[in-house]
């Protein structure tokens, strides 16, 4: 079964793209080290075209996957119990993970890459008591919420929203209103994948302001620190947690990571759930034994909600991103980006780049320049295998634990 996939996850559409991304990089690496002054304004200037595109659609990705994510799975009756398991694990996990990363960063505490930009941050985390912030974050207005970016307002409204959708009692209305946010979120999806296609220009822009900004002095020490927390965070949900909670409930760790092996590989090489379901359901169904019914209704489910590797990521990045613009990262800070992380992960595709993209959309939607993740970006080919396999590690473990106690 997984072979039967493996020439469509490694078509020759998506190798030239990889192939674009690494030129559009190494130019931007040429003319950011050229010293040539006009060749650095057009770095600057394509870096600043395209923070501002997306700009123009963080805010509503963010929103819609929410809100489509929390209100678009129902069933019978008699799958209630089924659906109320699978978000209670889903959740479950992925605040765990999430908080995995957030321990780690607070035992590792990263230098920043470079000296504190001048940014002004005051909007980006706002100051004063807590009870004050809290206040804050309750909107009084639908949309000023979204027209001040205020990203956590932003969340806290989607989620309503989506949870509200679920208990309309008229089902042509709560039909009409679904298929209404998920038409806008197509939109979006097929906007987001015109400037997929322009992304080289983009990673041009921000290659040659990284290379600038390494010019000014960048910490390498900073760098290391961060990709470790990320790449521990998944490791340590992945080989620790997961087979702990399994255990607990008597399945058998190693047996279970055994079978699910084919649906991993796959998982880690094409970088997509998405794709990699078919493997996915075929695996657990004949290697371990999982109810159909279960499995290809959670599994599904589990791919387009449960994202354990994106919530450790985004978690990181994003803090990382705000400590290196001057933003103070504080208990409160924590507490706020391990929420917000779970939320934007449970939203976020099961696609290529996924969580990169949804971490440049949070940050731009909250005016954090994002040039620094042209750093990151490099790294990101590996990240991105280990959060693919511990997505789909932790899609499985929950598929056998809704199964097991149904």
């Amino acid at each position: 079964m997984g072979q039967r996939f493996m020439p469509k996850i490694y078509s020759n559409k998506v190798i030239r793209s990889i192939w674009f991304y690494l030129i559009a990089i190494f130019l931007g690496i040429v003319c950011g080290m050229s010293g040539m002054a006009l060749l650095e304004q057009v770095g600057q200037y394509c870096a600043e075209i395209f923070s501002r595109i997306l700009k123009f659609i963080s805010v509503p990705i963010v929103s819609l996957s929410v809100i489509v994510a929390l209100s678009s799975y129902d069933s019978d009756k008699s799958m209630i119990k089924v659906i109320k398991k699978s978000w209670f694990y889903t959740i479950t996990t992925t605040i765990c993970a999430a908080s995995i990363a957030a321990l780690l960063y607070l035992i590792v505490r990263p230098n920043n890459l470079m000296a504190v930009s001048e940014l002004n941050v005051q909007n980006v985390m706002p100051s004063g008591t807590y009870s004050k912030y809290l206040l804050g974050v309750i909107p009084d207005n639908i949309l000023k919420s979204f027209l001040e970016n205020n990203i956590l307002s932003v969340l806290l409204i989607s989620a309503i929203i989506g949870i509200s959708i679920r208990f309309i009692s008229e089902p042509v209305a709560k039909n009409i209103v679904i298929s209404f946010f998920k038409g806008f979120q197509s939109i979006f999806f097929t906007i987001t994948r015109f400037i997929m296609k322009i992304m080289p220009v983009g990673l041009f822009g921000f290659a040659v302001v990284s290379v600038l900004e390494f010019k000014n002095g960048l910490n390498i020490v900073g760098l290391g620190e961060y990709l470790f927390i990320v790449l521990s965070a998944n490791a340590v949900q992945g080989i620790i947690i997961l087979p702990l909670w399994l255990a607990y409930k008597k399945i058998n760790p190693f047996k279970a990571f055994k079978a699910m092996s084919p649906a991993l590989s796959v998982a880690f090489f094409s970088k997509s759930s998405s794709a990699t379901l078919p493997v996915t359901m075929d695996t657990i169904e004949k290697n371990l034994n999982v109810s159909p019914k279960i499995g290809r209704f959670v599994l599904p489910l589990c791919t387009a909600i449960n994202m354990n590797g994106c919530a450790a990521f985004i978690f990181t990045t994003c803090t990382y991103m705000l400590q290196n613009n001057g933003v103070e990262i504080n208990f409160l800070t924590i507490v706020s980006w391990v929420f917000i992380a779970t939320l934007a992960a449970i939203g976020n595709a099961g696609i290529p780049m996924g969580c990169f993209f949804m971490s440049v959309s949070l940050m731009s939607a909250m005016n954090v320049p994002i040039s620094l993740m042209g750093i990151i970006l490099p790294f990101y080919n590996l990240i991105d295998m280990e959060e693919t396999a511990l997505n789909v590690w932790s899609d499985s473990c929950v598929t056998m634990l809704v199964d097991k106690e149904t």
